[in-house]
């Protein structure tokens, strides 16, 4: 039986992404793939990069690693100025490099690895979604390219953890390590299953919630400078996206 770990959304944030690489030390899970986002929003987008490099089997290319990397967007604010020069050229060119989609045979069914949906890294599938959406997650496109049709298919970009089976088929959103806007504690999926095996053979999936050390993570966002502090510092402590924060309360008298 092989396990394997699905991460996705470090975002920069290399304290929570140390604390995922521990508890998979721990639990002897040594293959991980991972569905991208790797830098921006966070203030250690090149140690996450290298990070990946050397842990990761597979890194898919996600929406944060197919922008942040350009030298031109007449859009971008000094935040994303800032991400973008953190990361060396190097780093650019690697996540440019990545591949859009991977697919990996765990006991008979094949499980499709991408970082939003099947259309494109900009497209978004939310957890609450409806038959259409679902569908279009298992398609055959020009992101994913020809081949047989997925059983499994695992994504992120969302920043929300969950897990839906219809008619033999399973999406699973694994969550943020880096990110995480369900609940304030790293996310990431196990799956389990004989890589030469058949559909009869088991296949388990576990979703996995580490605590880090927010506090740190944030200290180290302010020694650095990092624009978009604050934003930042309350999304990591409250799991709740910052276009929300306003409205919700939270930007009052929360310190940075």
């Amino acid at each position: 039986m092989e396990r394997v770990a699905v991460i996705s959304d470090l975002h920069g944030n290399a304290t929570a992404f140390l604390a995922v690489l521990e508890d998979l030390r721990r639990r002897g899970v040594t293959t991980v793939y991972n569905l991208g986002d790797v830098a921006g929003k966070g203030p250690r987008g090149s140690e996450c990069v290298r990070l990946s490099r050397l842990h990761c089997a597979v890194t898919v290319r996600g929406n944060w690693d197919d922008f942040l990397p350009s030298e031109t967007p007449e859009w971008r604010d000094d935040a994303g100025w800032w991400w973008h020069n953190e990361l060396t050229p190097e780093d650019r060119s690697w996540l440019q490099s990545l591949p859009l989609s991977h697919d990996i045979i765990l006991s008979g069914r094949r499980v499709r690895m991408f970082h939003a949906s099947a259309k494109s890294v900009y497209h978004r599938v939310h957890a609450r979604h409806d038959d259409r959406a679902f569908e279009g997650m298992f398609a055959a496109t020009a992101l994913t390219g020809n081949g047989p049709p997925p059983d499994v298919v695992c994504y992120g970009d969302i920043h929300d953890a969950f897990v839906s089976t219809y008619r033999s088929r399973t999406l699973i959103n694994v969550g943020s390590v880096g990110n995480p806007l369900d609940e304030p504690q790293a996310s990431y999926v196990v799956l389990e299953g004989e890589p030469d095996g058949e559909r009869r053979d088991p296949f388990g999936i576990q979703f996995v919630r580490v605590a880090y050390d927010i506090e740190a993570e944030i200290a180290v966002a302010q020694s650095l400078g990092m624009p978009a502090l604050q934003p930042y510092a309350i999304e990591l402590r409250t799991a709740v996206y910052r276009g929300q924060h306003a409205a919700l309360g939270l930007l009052d008298g929360v310190s940075s």
